[in-house]
Order: C-alpha cells, then structure tokens, then sequence
C-alpha cells in the first residue's frame, strides 16, 4: 500500500503538451531550425536543456539560450495553453479521502506548477509542489523528488511517483522509490516498459485502483 504519492506535472496531472511545444518551435526558429509541432512533444516534462542538447546536439551555452528564447513566449502565453487532465481533480478527491499524503515533484518552475495548480482549484489536494528553480537550477527528476521526499517525509518504503515518462522512471529508481508510469500522458510507445516502470496505468481508472490497493 502506498501511503506518501508524489505526481510529476507535465503529462500526469496537466495537459500542457500544446504550450509547451509551441515555445519550443518558437525557440528552435532563433536556432534557425524549423520543426513541427509533433515532434517536439518529447519536451514536454523533462528538463528543457537537456532536451535541447539531446535531441539537436547543442552545447549547454546554445541550449541554455533555447531554454530563455522559449521562456519568452512561454511565460506569457504557452503556460496558458494547457488544462488539467479529465478526471484529475476527482482521483485527487478520492486519495485525500482515503488518507493519503499527496506531493507534486516536477522539472517545471516551481511557481509555474502552482500557479496552475491554483488556476484549477487543485492545489489544496498536494501537502508538497516541489519544482525547480525560476532559474532552472535544481530541475532534475532525482533533485526535486528528494526535496519532495524530504518535506513529506514519513516511510520511504511506502512512498511511490506517478510519471508518464522515462525520465520519471529513472529519478525515481535514482531515489530508491518505485514508479507507477501512465500511459495517458506524452511517453513513446514502449517508453515506460524499457525504462522498467515498476507498473503501468493505461488510464485513470486503472491509476486509481493501483494506488487505492
């Protein structure tokens, strides 16, 4: 049973591929790069820098210029361009009811995570939202899911995160907690299952039931 449930953001419990991608195409035509929008969905969750030297081989200094030329469309518009998954806010509902601790743990901005949260009346569900940084410090998965553990803190062992990507997976393993990986949100086929996701939710439903086990 778990007891402490930590949430990644970005594809787990908000929709924010659209926004996301659209600061990144904005980003990348400063580079010179035109790009489509579906290719770029891997950008939403993971670490924005490294994403950027990933997937088109800048060097940090580049990719740390991507991250503020995506900053200057995101933060006034592209953050906006999203919304809380259906069903969301009712599973939140049911694990407070049923006792559970509950903890945002995302590479986002901080501030941004609960400024969405906020938006959507669901912030008072989470005892926690650890984030990074405004300036991107901080921001990796293993990084604020420890900050997160360390604030909730009670028994480890029954501490589990929700995430929709590989990069969830690995920060979690990283911290000795397991991962339960949702299909619903922006992995690759087979992306959780390589990653070694310790379950895998194809929906809310099924998410529920695991975590209410």
């Amino acid at each position: 049973m778990y007891d402490i449930i930590l949430f990644d953001f970005d594809g787990t419990v908000y929709d924010t591929v659209e926004g996301i991608t659209k600061s990144v195409q904005y980003a990348l035509k400063k580079q010179g790069i035109d790009a489509q929008l579906d290719s770029l969905r891997c950008f939403a969750g993971p670490p924005l820098v490294d994403m950027f030297m990933e997937k088109y081989g800048f060097d940090r200094p580049t990719a740390e210029q991507a991250v503020r030329d995506f900053r200057e469309r995101y933060k006034p518009v592209g953050i906006y361009e999203s919304h809380v998954f259906p069903g969301m806010p009712e599973l939140l509902k049911k694990l407070k009811d049923a006792g559970k601790v509950l903890g945002i743990a995302t590479s986002k901005p901080q501030n941004m995570a609960e400024e969405l949260l906020e938006k959507e009346g669901i912030k008072g569900y989470f005892d926690a939202v650890c984030g990074s940084m405004p300036d991107g410090n901080n921001n990796s998965k293993r990084e604020v899911l420890t900050a997160a553990l360390e604030k909730l803190r009670k028994n480890d062992e029954k501490a589990v995160l929700v995430g929709d990507t590989k990069y969830d997976v690995e920060g979690a393993h990283q911290c000795a907690v397991p991962c339960i990986g949702v299909k619903y949100g922006y992995a690759a086929e087979g992306e959780l299952q390589r990653a070694g996701a310790d379950i895998i939710a194809d929906d809310m439903d099924e998410l529920l039931e695991i975590l209410l086990k």
